[in-house]
């Protein structure tokens, strides 16, 4: 009952909180917002001390009848490649309950239940084994994130939220379409395990594999789909970044280890030069583009595209290197990203400004915050001993083992990297204080001490001690790699 009750208190919870309808109530609701975020965090924990390490099973298994007609099952589990999603998807709306603490004053209540919902329903499609139950999950997250962008986004919200809407779904009905083929074909089931098992034809297989490829690439989302994130990212509201960031973009990437290898292995293994490639032109491409940008938002948007390339690279060299190195990166990404729009988010409430140039000296008046927006630019260059470096290292590193070519490509994004962010970094926080809107700033209160410094810990944790992560992974990650190896030509 534990992953039930993880997706359920949630978006039960979030639920009550929009029936609670008047901003006079607004107090209330953030503690109560507050508490249901924690308590619904609290019941992942048992996952994680609770999980056997030394198989690639699925665990914490539930398992019955929803619409029996059509053989479609309630049936959710965890391994080694899903698990840790669950409680990184807890923890980061508490983060985000914390951050509109005092800058929302207006519909609270349905802001707060909208996040709580939304991350119900992300743990869902983490813990769905029933191919129809992923994907009510999978659709079912847009709807809470395209109010949060439409209702309390910057002035462009509109097209923005459309824009999100329009290519996430285009993307997944060719999903759909797929699935119900692997229903027919394996006499009935929607098993996504019995899915795995199924032999199939390699034209088959290409099939799948591109109508998986458009739902998910567009998630991830991949260079050349991926210009809904940015304008998405600049008009959400700062918690709607963070998650967008450190949570939605990795339903797209899990959705490949989960769906697109497993069952298509041929065609996996046929047309990983063309996810390489997309990948690599968004690790380099995309981090050229990074730095022209005059909008802070923008860049770390942008910034977001190239570190998940690092992702959809590690998948498709098939490797163990590669492919663990992915999955903490998309880990440490949720915790980099996250922190980076919060401190984006930081500024922006007290200036009302995403401009570069409206900056310059913050250090000077805000040095606590500086110190920790220190941190997390490094962590977002790839500095040793941060979360950023271990994910990014391991791909390279496995990279390097499949091509030594393509390893030293991919590791130009680490120059790129610490391009974007030192130079944004230097122009907001160095030198001397630029103007009166900066000289009037105040430092960082108890409670955005709080958040950053948690997140600090988090980022710190995963790049001195990151053994936890991948110990979790490994058998998994083994046992998909030899699935993967082996041929299901008919």
């Amino acid at each position: 009952m534990l992953l039930s009750l993880s997706i359920w208190l949630p978006i039960v919870s979030g639920l009550i909180l929009l029936a609670l309808g008047r901003d006079d109530q607004a107090k209330t609701v953030r503690w109560l917002a507050l508490v249901a975020a924690i308590a619904s965090f609290a019941v992942t924990l048992p996952l994680i001390t609770g999980f056997k390490v030394d198989t690639a099973a699925m665990q914490f298994v539930e398992n019955f009848y929803w619409i029996e007609r059509f053989n479609i099952h309630y049936h959710l589990g965890v391994d080694g490649i899903s698990m840790w999603f669950v409680p990184l998807t807890a923890f980061i709306t508490i983060i985000v309950v914390l951050a509109a603490w005092e800058v929302i004053e207006h519909r609270v209540n349905q802001y707060m239940g909208a996040f709580l919902v939304l991350s119900g329903l992300m743990v869902g499609v983490f813990s769905a084994l029933d191919g129809m139950l992923f994907y009510v999950f999978f659709e079912a997250t847009l709807i809470p994130m395209y109010i949060i962008i439409g209702v309390w986004g910057g002035p462009r919200r509109v097209y923005a939220a459309f824009k999100f809407f329009l290519y996430t779904l285009a993307g997944s009905l060719l999903m759909l379409i797929a699935l119900l083929y692997l229903y027919l074909k394996s006499g009935g089931s929607f098993d996504i395990q019995a899915w795995h098992k199924l032999p199939l034809p390699l034209d088959a297989q290409t099939l799948l594999f591109f109508a998986f490829f458009a739902a998910f690439s567009v998630k991830v989302p991949m260079w050349p789909v991926h210009t809904w994130l940015p304008d998405a990212h600049v008009e959400a509201p700062t918690g709607g970044s963070v998650v967008l960031a450190a949570i939605m973009l990795k339903l797209g990437a899990y959705g490949f280890l989960r769906f697109s290898m497993p069952i298509a292995p041929d065609a996996a293994r046929e047309y990983a030069w063309f996810i390489i490639a997309l990948s690599l032109i968004a690790v380099v491409y995309i981090g050229l583009v990074a730095l022209v940008q005059k909008d802070m938002k923008k860049l770390v948007a942008y910034s977001s595209i190239a570190h998940m390339g690092f992702v959809t690279l590690g998948f498709f060299i098939f490797n163990e290197l590669g492919v663990s190195g992915a999955i903490v990166q998309m880990i440490s990404h949720g915790f980099v990203s996250g922190a980076m729009f919060l401190s984006i988010g930081v500024l922006y409430d007290r200036v009302h400004s995403r401009e570069i140039a409206a900056y310059g000296g913050v250090v000077n008046t805000m040095p606590k915050f500086a110190a920790f927006a220190l941190l997390f630019a490094m962590a977002n260059c790839g500095l040793p001993a941060t979360g950023g470096f271990v994910g990014e290292w391991m791909v390279i590193l496995g990279t390097v083992k499949y091509s030594f070519w393509l390893g030293a490509i991919a590791a130009t994004a680490l120059v790129f990297g610490a391009a974007y962010t030192l130079w944004m970094y230097k122009r907001v926080y160095f030198g001397a204080v630029t103007n009166d809107n900066v000289r009037s700033l105040t430092d960082i209160n108890g409670r955005e001490f709080l958040m950053l410094a948690v997140l600090a810990v988090a980022v710190l944790w995963m790049g001195v001690y990151p053994k936890p992560f991948t110990d979790v992974m490994h058998a998994s990650v083994t046992e998909l790699l030899k699935h993967v190896a082996v041929s299901k030509l008919q």
